[in-house]
């Protein structure tokens, strides 16, 4: 299962994706972590409170700034990444990153995700209402990144926007569809 969530900042789009964790048993759960530290004390301080939110809740941390691709993580885990615009912005800027050729590089470390884990929960940032201005930098960062959050819609199972604490379904597979878009009748319908 993958699912996607979004919202804005503050949105109490975390805390329901790591529920969405929570609910899936007790399996072993990784948290994957892409705030880069650097020397900010404020993602510092961000860090420290996100830890001890998911102190109790059996997460093991893993730390993954750049290169998602190349991360290798126990098959069949639950996973929880947060966030997607903190990886994007972390491939675009940090040295070693991926640059210009972020979203691919993103979208490869996704799919390379999906293959290994039993359950992926990414949480994303909705920034694309403001309607500012920004340099060309910004521009091409804000567009990997709705490239990324795009694509991740159309390969994830559930897509679920977080507004003000509330979670609106954005998608959810249909009725009697499988993942793949193909019909399977439901047992006992028609036909028996």
């Amino acid at each position: 299962m993958f699912h996607l969530v979004t919202g804005g900042s503050g949105s109490g789009k975390s805390a329901f994706a790591e529920q969405k964790i929570l609910d899936l048993g007790p399996a072993r759960r990784i948290y994957i972590a892409t705030m880069y530290p650097g020397k900010d004390p404020e993602n510092a301080a961000r860090i420290a409170r996100h830890r001890k939110m998911r102190a109790k809740k059996s997460f093991e941390t893993v730390e993954c700034y750049t290169g998602l691709a190349d991360l290798a993580l126990p098959e069949g885990v639950n996973v929880l990444l947060e966030c997607m615009s903190n990886l994007a912005a972390n491939e675009m800027f940090l040295p070693g990153g991926a640059g210009a050729h972020t979203a691919a590089a993103v979208l490869d470390g996704v799919r390379h995700l999906l293959k290994q884990c039993g359950n992926l929960v990414v949480v994303t940032n909705e920034i694309f209402s403001d309607g500012g201005t920004y340099d060309a930098l910004t521009v091409q960062y804000l567009e990997a990144l709705g490239t990324v959050n795009r694509k991740m819609a159309e390969m994830a199972d559930f897509v679920t926007e977080v507004v003000y604490g509330i979670p609106l379904a954005k998608k959810a597979p249909l009725h009697g569809l499988s993942r793949e878009g193909g019909w399977k009748p439901a047992s006992g319908g028609a036909g028996k």
